[in-house]
């Protein structure tokens, strides 16, 4: 098959397969089959809001977003939140804070002032027009997020004798080798009648500076292949500066070792530079719109049931603090952003199609553990200022704290952050020993672990009172069944959240599912 007989999907797979998701997925945009986030602009609800109320369940992301574009529009808002903060899932721990999960498992952070983990969201992509502009809006400074670090470690178990390997040397041998052999079909003339010679001398030349190749196409010990993945000593200065080449792994051991498949990560579309963080914790973003609506939101408040009628929503909760009989919160509509896991569990009257969608979205396990050590060693002995080490531990990756690059005194480091099988396990587990799990794959590879330790938090997603889950885990087959009929307007009642997006997990799903959901809900209002 030549390629003007290929499929435009058919070429995208074979751009995948050689070039990487990156290259695909810019490839995708220029066939018109990808595309970034929706947001435009700030939303305009044009119209009379005829003194209308809105009922807001939820004071996460998606529900901030909404008190603020309907208080604008002219609607009464009330909000009903059941933690003491807002946020939700958008959450930073800090030294003082406590956290008790299901089961009464009682935890009070010792992080050092300053110093936090962000157990939910802690990445914001640069194509999240929606979230940047709100934080832009609302003052929310942010700073750089290192998802690709070069310098961190690659690690495998089963591979190098179980010796992490830095990030730079796995991706330049494994690309210098698919270089080479890319090289010598070219130069055996098997892409004749596929690459025109023209192109096919431009591959070359591109092959051997994208794979670090010497002049006779050969990925092999010398400057060439030195200048990407490091040197065995580095060039210095006075009489003894010349470098030393490092040897490259050979291609069995590359293949072998299984480490090739997390080069990939930080070319997926969500993961590309740049990524941003907010500067104090990711709880900074959701604190900022909070402040616009203060005066709205009642805190502490376990909605239990939820009734509609021809003439308005009724909604029933109890004080979590100050306990008593149960009270009533009623408004002329209602914006749900509960959790599907929470809310399948409450007492709700809308229509059988939209019970079913919320009964049918399972939430994904995971779990995160925050590690304080006495020193930043990652940065003092290894040189890592940034971004993330991975490796076939239960622990998955290390994240590395992405400011205060140099700080003298303690840090903190993501020491676990898994999804699935492993998630499920370590959730299951009690805090303390979820920590001791990260702290004893941890050491496997930075040895430092041991010694440096000083303390630690573990949330398990699945325990977390006002989520129990990560995040929404639609398949194909149910979102074809399932996800229409849970973003519809149900009488008086509309959904929010990233559960009700094509972004699931991301803040971007749910302030693009709020505004949606506002949008048609005002719509109503207005031709009403």
């Amino acid at each position: 098959m030549g390629f003007r007989d290929m499929k435009r999907r058919d070429l995208l797979a074979m751009i995948g397969t050689v070039a990487g998701s990156a290259v695909m997925y810019q490839a995708a945009t220029s066939l018109g089959l990808a595309a970034e986030t929706t947001y435009t602009g700030p939303i305009k609800l044009d119209g009379d809001a005829r003194g209308a109320s809105v009922l807001i369940l939820g004071a996460g992301v998606a529900g901030l977003v909404a008190a603020i574009e309907l208080r604008k529009a002219g609607y009464k808002v009330q909000v009903l939140e059941y933690r003491e903060k807002a946020g939700g899932r958008s959450w930073s721990l800090r030294g003082g804070d406590t956290y008790t999960e299901l089961g009464g498992f009682k935890q009070t952070v010792g992080f050092d002032p300053g110093l936090y983990i962000n157990p939910g969201p802690w990445r914001i992509p640069y194509h999240h027009r929606a979230v940047l502009d709100y934080c832009h809006r609302y003052g929310v400074a942010l700073e750089p997020f290192n998802q690709v670090n070069y310098n961190a470690y690659l690690h495998s178990s089963q591979a190098y004798g179980g010796k992490p390997q830095r990030f730079r040397e796995i991706q330049a041998d494994y690309h210098g080798h698919v270089a080479e052999l890319l090289a010598k079909l070219t130069n055996q003339r098997a892409l004749d009648g596929t690459v025109g010679k023209e192109d096919q001398e431009k591959l070359l030349e591109s092959l051997r500076a994208w794979g670090g190749l010497d002049k006779n196409y050969a990925y092999a010990a010398g400057l060439e292949s030195s200048n990407v993945r490091g040197y065995a000593k580095a060039p210095g200065g006075g009489v003894n500066g010349a470098p030393v080449p490092s040897t490259p792994a050979g291609l069995s051991d590359v293949m072998q070792g299984g480490l090739w498949r997390f080069l990939g990560m930080g070319m997926r579309d969500e993961f590309q530079s740049t990524i941003f963080q907010p500067v104090g914790g990711m709880d900074q973003f959701p604190t900022a719109l909070a402040r616009q609506v203060k005066d709205l939101i009642r805190y502490n408040t376990k909605v239990t049931e939820i009734r509609q009628d021809d003439h308005g929503v009724t909604v029933t909760y109890t004080d979590t603090v100050k306990g008593g009989a149960p009270q009533t919160a009623k408004a002329d509509w209602c914006l749900c952003t509960i959790p599907l896991t929470v809310l399948s569990q409450i007492k709700l009257n809308v229509g059988a199609k939209m019970t079913n969608a919320i009964n049918a979205v399972p939430y994904e396990a995971a779990a995160k553990v925050g590690l304080q050590f006495k020193r930043r060693f990652w940065e003092q002995d290894e040189a890592i200022y940034g971004g993330i080490s991975f490796t076939d531990l239960p622990i998955a990756m290390i994240g590395y704290p992405n400011s205060g690059y140099g700080s003298p005194g303690k840090g903190v480091l993501l020491g676990t952050y898994v999804f699935g099988p492993y998630a499920m396990e370590y959730t299951a587990m009690p805090p303390e020993e979820r920590v001791k799990r990260a702290l004893a794959y941890g050491a496997q590879i930075h040895p430092q672990y041991i010694k440096e330790f000083d303390t630690g938090v573990a949330v398990g997603w699945h325990r977390v009172p006002w989520t129990l889950g990560c995040h929404a885990a639609w398949t194909e087959e149910t979102r074809a069944a399932h996800y229409q009929d849970l973003c519809q307007v149900d009488g008086r009642i509309a959904l929010a959240g990233e559960h009700a997006s094509y972004i699931t997990g991301w803040q971007e799903g749910a302030v693009l599912s709020s505004l949606d959901a506002i949008t048609r809900l005002h719509k109503r209002v207005v031709t009403a």
